[in-house]
């Protein structure tokens, strides 16, 4: 879908207070390492990530999306946003929506619409993509976007459970490795009508494909407070390009771009395996795009909005870039948006 008059106003993010490196994740897993007879650096070697964050423990995902909201509407009246979307894999409870509490905490108007939307890694991108629509077709003026991503209740859980199982081996650690990459930030985006921000980045469409034929591959279940995850991380990879693949060829078409007019590129953060494959599978080079992922891990979907931020606040991005944002969630679905920047 093309949009027209669709504005990036501002935006805030917050990090985590504490790092666990890979190396310490596999000194925690040294028993495992030795039966199992796993090198040392497996981990970062494998995936590219050295570090992914923690919060401390019972820190509420609207608390994290609260204090990336703070910095993103501290300029804008509070009055004025229309919607407010709660984005995160991670939630406070199951009811009400977490929206509600972080409405509550932001003291937001009670005009404001709320809604939480659930959509693995891309529940930023889907946001940006339903909240841009409304904007475009004047149902609203605003829409405030926030993600508040943890992961130390599945790290803690995947941890006891690779050390506590006996029969693990090379074999059956494999659909976990990705739970250990997996990491914690809180993002916040507030998007407006050209009116209100006329000089702001502007949001010019993008696309979305489904394949749902792999949504077993990347499957988490449990509680609010505790979350097992098993992935099959070779399959979720191959079938994850092939869908970006007929996804950027689709949203090129909407946008009227060619891989000749891409000045910069955010992919998702998933680690150095997928950002090759994906660039490579694309055609687009490898020395335009942005990463996070060996500092932050995969922070769901936090990730590419933070990369997003990250990036333009170490000058990556110029005033005129044309920037694509190359979503990818377990499903699975791709979700792609173009930018231009100012």
């Amino acid at each position: 879908m093309k949009l027209k008059n669709v504005r990036l106003l501002s935006w805030g993010y917050e990090e985590p207070e504490s790092f666990l490196t890979s190396d310490e994740i596999e000194e925690e897993l040294s028993e495992l390492y030795k039966r199992a007879k796993l090198p040392e650096g497996r981990l970062e070697l494998q995936t590219g990530i050295k570090r992914r964050g923690l919060w401390k423990k019972g820190t509420r995902p609207s608390s994290i999306a609260t204090l990336a909201a703070e910095k993103a509407i501290k300029d804008f009246p509070r009055e004025k946003i229309d919607l407010l979307i709660h984005a995160s894999v991670c939630r406070d409870f199951l009811e009400p929506a977490t929206a509600a509490q972080v409405h509550h905490n932001l003291r937001l108007s009670p005009h404001c619409m709320i809604s939480d939307l659930s959509n693995a890694c891309l529940g930023v991108m889907s946001s940006i993509l339903m909240a841009g629509q409304m904007i475009e077709n004047g149902a609203i003026k605003s829409a405030l976007i926030v993600s508040g991503e943890n992961a130390g209740p599945l790290i803690e859980e995947t941890l006891n459970h690779l050390k506590n199982d006996p029969l693990m081996d090379r074999k059956k650690i494999k659909p976990f490795i990705a739970s250990l990459t997996i990491g914690s930030a809180g993002v916040a985006f507030l998007i407006t009508h050209s009116d209100l921000a006329p000089h702001s980045p502007i949001i010019l469409g993008g696309s979305s494909l489904t394949d749902s034929n792999a949504v077993e591959l990347c499957q988490g279940d449990g509680s609010t407070q505790g979350l097992m995850m098993e992935t099959d991380s070779e399959a979720l990879m191959i079938a994850g390009i092939k869908l970006s693949k007929s996804n950027w060829e689709k949203c090129k078409n909407v946008l009227g771009w060619k891989n000749s007019d891409v000045d910069k590129i955010i992919p998702h953060q998933v680690g150095s395996a997928h950002r090759l494959g994906l660039l490579t599978q694309l055609e687009l080079p490898l020395d335009r795009d942005y990463q996070t992922y060996e500092q932050f891990g995969n922070t769901g979907s936090a990730a590419l909005p933070l990369t997003l931020v990250k990036a333009s606040e170490h000058n990556f991005l110029k005033s005129g870039d044309k920037v694509a944002l190359l979503g990818i969630g377990s499903g699975l679905t791709s979700i792609m948006l173009g930018l231009e920047w100012k």
